[in-house]
């Protein structure tokens, strides 16, 4: 909230500077980074006094995976609670209120909701099962539904909204789509994303490494997108307020280096569902609102490797009843192969780092 002090310069002189999107951000970050790491030890606590393991495979789902893995069995989960308690405490912070802050906010609560949920029914019932498909897939329903009507509904972003823009091409596709494609588009970019970086969620520090990449990466293209200079420039869509989406990703990015830091090998805790299914429709509606959700494709190029492993290694073993890779997600393939945990990690994550470089050169090459 201190962003609004910005507004009221003869009484507040120095908060002048908070004006600046680019300033609060860095804030943001900064307090997302600190609120995280000082409240790390207490959450891991609390959650290991619950009794919220992990719930691991056995060797006779996954084999020797199983062993690499033994480990982790005490290690607690739901973790994706601290990222979103220092995400959204960070915004509410440093954010100017409007439309694109409420839906952002909104869909990362609910997902976080969900995953919350899924874990749980994990830990309490000691399987790896969780929540239903058929619920989860009823609850992103109805949170794209929700989204969609707060977009459409608001003046501020009705009409921008449902303007299609791909990347290289320096206009939209699709000037106004119809509500039925809408729902349809919006519904595959944050189910997508989410499962997507669900499935990266296999390692310590995978998942949220390479989710900082692509929070940078959206954090540069908010920003450009809601700064008219710029977005001509770049002959990119032009957001009127969609910039504050910039203090939402610098704040993704504190809180995670925050998390990181007690997830990276040997982890202290798990993000969870709680935290993969939230950060993939975080990062999907983002990328949605700023209009470069088919980017999304590039700059997570990583979540894609993961995703497109499933579903190849599912499409052969049930075509051809052979296996293309050892294990998917492709990273436990690395594994089995010998590979240590941390090579594999690294390795992705540099990989992460060229495909957000990527990312960000479509905004030139137009």
């Amino acid at each position: 909230m201190l962003s609004y002090l910005a507004q009221y310069e003869e009484f507040f002189g120095p908060f002048r500077l908070l004006r600046f999107i680019t300033l609060r951000t860095l804030f943001a970050s900064g307090t997302s980074l600190l609120i995280g790491y000082m409240l790390g030890p207490w959450v891991i606590a609390k959650l290991r006094s619950f009794s919220f393991q992990q719930s691991l495979r056995d060797k006779s789902e996954v084999g020797k995976l199983a062993e690499l893995h033994e480990g982790k069995k005490n290690t607690p989960t739901m973790g994706g609670l601290l990222i979103c308690l220092s995400v959204t405490s960070s915004c509410l912070l440093w954010a100017q209120w409007n439309v694109w802050v409420l839906t952002a906010l909104l869909v990362y609560v609910s997902l976080t909701a969900l995953g919350f949920m899924d874990d749980y029914l994990k830990v309490s019932k000691r399987n790896s099962k969780g929540v239903s498909s058929r619920f989860k897939l009823a609850w992103q329903s109805v949170t794209t539904v929700v989204a969609l009507v707060i977009l459409v509904s608001n003046p501020e972003s009705s009409e921008l909204t449902r303007e299609l823009w791909l990347p290289f091409f320096k206009d939209a596709v699709w000037v106004s789509m119809p509500l039925w494609f809408l729902f349809i588009f919006l519904f595959f970019v944050l189910v997508g994303s989410s499962n997507a970086i669900n499935l990266t969620d296999g390692v310590d520090g995978l998942a949220i490494g390479c989710t900082i990449s692509a929070a940078l990466v959206y954090a540069v293209m908010a920003y450009a997108a809601g700064n008219a200079i710029i977005a001509d420039y770049l002959l990119i869509s032009f957001v009127p307020g969609v910039g504050e989406l910039t203090i939402i990703c610098g704040s993704l990015v504190g809180a995670g280096l925050a998390f990181l830091w007690f997830n990276t090998h040997p982890a202290e805790v798990f993000m969870g569902d709680t935290g993969s299914l939230a950060l993939g429709g975080l990062i999907g509606i983002v990328a949605f609102m700023v209009h470069q959700p088919v980017t999304l494709v590039i700059v997570g190029g990583i979540f894609v490797m993961e995703a497109m492993s499933v579903i190849l290694q599912v499409a052969s073993f049930k075509m051809t009843g052979k296996r293309i890779f050892r294990m998917a997600p492709i990273h436990h393939h690395f594994e089995l192969k010998g590979w240590a945990e941390s090579k594999v990690v690294v390795r992705f994550w540099i990989l992460s780092l060229i495909f957000a470089i990527a990312g960000l050169g479509t905004l030139k090459l137009r």
